[in-house]
């Protein structure tokens, strides 16, 4: 198995599927594989012990209501923590393990997790499993450059020149931009400049790379996407998804 086996378009649980469960916790894994997700997005951070840990947020604020940052606790402290339905937090070793067949897009949050990460990935033999994303280079390449091999997608600044090549037909500019990469994560559009075209999606298929857009929840968007020939949506509702792809096979 590898990141990008089985057929398209696959369907990535943003955090999860936090319907009846906090995000990114392992009970909401379990209820996104469960619901049709073929691939788990999730974030890391690093605890103040050292441990990659899954949240979104750098901080407690959003999910329990606490000015409390997630480096200065343990990951025996985050445990502890209440989030709601049983759960508490996990890190990334642990849904890992929890989870030894599920695919998981990892977005690096902090640059203190790429190492932890490295670890827990080689130690579940995982990295035929996981994509490594991050919106800096930096934070991205910390991590892949000690998993040869590992699926990527560029970052931000990395995606610019893919971008621009596509939308003016430098297609060589898009190849050379896109070595090395499994696929390009984007947003359908960003402020006026719409990103997600049936140019840029043919020229970055042209490329070798797949296209998978976030954060799309309404069906009648996630349509829209799958008609232009995209290969992976993320979003919060896999379970709404899953009924769509299946009403189109």
């Amino acid at each position: 198995m590898t990141f990008l086996d089985g057929p398209r378009p696959r369907i990535f649980a943003h955090r999860g599927l936090a319907l009846d469960a906090p995000e990114n916790t392992l009970l909401a894994f379990l209820r996104a594989l469960s619901a049709g997700a073929t691939h788990l997005e999730t974030d890391i951070h690093a605890t103040a012990d050292g441990v990659a840990v899954i949240a979104h947020d750098p901080d407690l604020t959003r999910v329990v209501a606490r000015e409390a940052p997630l480096s200065q606790l343990t990951m025996a402290e985050l445990r502890r923590i209440d989030l709601g339905h049983g759960q508490g937090f996990c890190s990334l070793a642990d849904a890992l393990d929890a989870f030894p067949q599920a695919r998981f897009n990892i977005d690096v949050k902090d640059g203190r997790a790429a190492a932890p990460a490295v670890q827990a990935i080689r130690a579940a033999r995982a990295a035929d499993r996981v994509l490594i994303t991050s919106f800096s280079t930096a934070r991205r390449t910390a991590v892949t450059e000690e998993l040869p091999g590992v699926a990527s997608s560029p970052a931000v600044p990395e995606f610019v020149p893919v971008l621009v090549g596509a939308k003016l037909g430098l297609q060589p500019l898009v190849r050379r931009s896109l070595r090395g990469f499994a696929a390009v994560q984007i947003p359908e559009r960003r402020g006026p400049v719409r990103i997600v075209t049936r140019r840029t999606v043919d020229r970055i298929h042209a490329a070798g790379s797949e296209v998978h857009v976030w954060t799309v929840n309404d069906p009648e968007a996630m349509t829209r996407l799958l008609d232009l020939g995209v290969d992976a949506i993320v979003t919060d509702r896999c379970d709404l998804l899953a009924t769509l792809v299946r009403s189109r096979r």
